[in-house]
């Protein structure tokens, strides 16, 4: 065994491609599309690298067109979830005692795959399955998820180097190493990258893993397994195991092997998930890690001085890109009403103006939303606003099934600060505006901080430095990623690390340090250079 110190490469932020009309990678996207289209495929479960296919199946469709049968997926139920915690558990022993170098080595090769050969089956994949537009998913299911890898082995590295003081006499030593157990990953549709990552950043310091992907973003998780093993992941790191919640997750929660959660999900069903794991603690081996992002009610806050032009941009950008379906997508919005007739006019110009459709046509900016239930609850909210005396929608509110689950992008006014699409998450391309009162700035603010549970994401638009002072201090809770002119979306890893507190989760910060140490325990060691040969002490000596 190599006996050297090695320094894991710099890290880097992936550069974006723009996909700019008669660009190489815009045709190459395009024929990848097309290829995918043209094909179903079989998607089985990989336990210990052996595939399962339990014949309990679901179809994998296009939001975008329900026509466009992608392929089928085979449902894990108790006995595939078992048999995935025995595989990592037996796989773990091996793994985390490989040489840190050499795991670094897997997910740095998994970045470059994805940022070369495999960057247009990820798009096309998460294109057609998430029906993002070839930028959006640029961003999320290329350029975040190779950051994740490069800067996640380097958070490592970082980590590990970090030793104690040692006086004159011992060396004192700290020794980094993963869980006991197996990791339990839960994965939502709407960013391949956080498909991706939660899987894979406990696993790159030694832990073994069981992933169950969101059911309706399958179709690109199979496609990120399948890159996985052209890496060289060992068989059995990474246990894949599409189901029903119902089916996998209390099995998963229940073993006595569980060492940890990495979760991105709703609210509702992480607390769900913490209070059964708090219920089973005492037949446990561990105190299991609980990592968790559940979402967010995020604003945008706006001063009489700000820039109206950029912030109407801002808005746009940020309350409907990718249908309104990140966590951080702006859903609420406080305006002065000294600005708010210009506002107004410009932010709808500019929304109706906004083209929605197949994201495969690259001249459109709205692709569908996720699913049939996604599509009903976004549009009772939209009806609910249209039926209230306390709301107007200025524009948009169009909701159409016909083909796919396509909802405008919905600007809704209202004036009651504390309206429901104001304090409920809707997930999808709703954004809720109070004008508020110019001189009653400051109670503005306390409603901004105390209207929603969640604190994710958050924007404050101001050209007044006075003012920024202000309202990033008022606002210090109410966001954990917190932007100041500029829109509340698109963290980058290593320049913003991503997470919220309050109802939005544990604030762990995916894309630092923080996260990563999350998955490791230490044990420290003294060694005494020249131990004492005599047990008493000075003090006992006669005078």
């Amino acid at each position: 065994m190599s006996n050297v110190q090695f320094r894991v490469p710099e890290p880097y932020n992936e550069p974006i491609l723009t996909y700019a009309p008669g660009s190489p990678e815009r045709a190459e996207v395009a024929a990848r599309v097309a290829e995918l289209q043209s094909q179903e495929i079989e998607v089985p479960l990989i336990i210990g690298g052996r595939e399962i296919r339990t014949g309990n199946t679901a179809e994998m469709r296009a939001p975008h067109d329900r026509n466009l049968k992608l392929g089928v997926y085979h449902k894990a139920g108790p006995e595939e979830v078992e048999a995935a915690i025995r595989s990592a558990i037996e796989a773990q022993a091996k793994w985390a005692a490989m040489p840190c170098e050499h795991r670094a080595s897997v997910f740095l090769k998994m970045a470059d795959l994805l940022s070369g050969a495999w960057r247009q089956t990820l798009n096309a994949a998460t294109m057609l399955g998430q029906s993002k537009t070839v930028y959006q998913s640029e961003i999320d299911a290329v350029a975040e998820l190779a950051d994740f890898w490069r800067f996640n082995v380097h958070f490592m590295a970082q980590l590990m180097a970090e030793q104690p003081y040692s006086p004159k006499g011992m060396w004192n030593r700290v020794e980094y190493r993963a869980l006991e157990g197996f990791v339990f990953a839960v994965t939502p549709f709407n960013f391949t990258s956080i498909a991706g990552n939660l899987p894979t950043a406990p696993a790159i310091v030694g832990n073994a893993v069981v992933w169950k992907p969101a059911s309706s973003a399958v179709y690109s998780a199979y496609h990120l397994m399948q890159l996985f093993r052209e890496a060289g992941l060992p068989d059995g790191v990474i246990n894949f195991i599409p189901g029903n919640g119902r089916d996998v997750g209390p099995i998963a929660l229940a073993s006595e092997h569980l060492a940890g959660i990495h979760f991105t999900g709703s609210t509702a069903v992480f607390k769900g998930m913490w209070k059964t794991v708090g219920d089973r603690l005492s037949g446990m081996r561990y105190y299991p890690r609980i990592v968790g992002e559940t979402g967010g009610k995020d604003f945008i806050f706006v001063h009489e001085s700000a820039d109206v032009d950029a912030l109407v941009v801002a808005a746009v950008r940020g309350a409907f890109e990718y249908q309104g379906q990140k966590c951080s997508a702006a859903s609420r919005m406080y305006v002065p009403e000294s600005l708010w007739s210009g506002f107004r006019d410009k932010l709808v110009d500019q929304v109706r103006s906004i083209p929605m459709g197949d994201p495969t046509d690259f001249r459109n900016f709205m692709g569908a939303v996720i699913d049939r239930a996604a599509f009903k609850g976004i549009s009772s909210y939209i009806d609910y606003a249209r039926e209230s005396g306390e709301a107007e929608i200025i524009v948009g509110g169009g909701c159409d099934d016909s083909r796919g689950f396509f909802i405008e992008p919905t600007v809704i006014v209202t004036t009651n600060p504390r309206f429901k699409t104001m304090e409920e998450e809707i997930f999808g391309p709703v954004l809720t505006i109070y004008v508020y009162d110019d001189s009653k700035f400051e109670q503005a603010l306390e409603l901004c901080d105390s209207t929603s549970g969640y604190a994710l994401t958050g924007a404050i638009w101001a050209r007044d430095r006075q003012a920024v002072v202000t309202m990033t201090d008022r606002l210090r809770n109410a966001a954990g990623n917190f932007y100041i002119n500029d829109k509340p979306t698109a963290a980058v890893v290593g320049q913003q690390p991503f997470g919220g507190g309050r109802a939005s989760g544990t604030n762990d910060k995916a894309g630092s340090a923080m996260n990563i140490l999350r998955w490791m325990t230490a044990r420290t060691i003294k060694e005494t250079m020249v131990p004492p040969l005599d047990w008493k002490y000075p003090h006992m000596d006669e005078e």
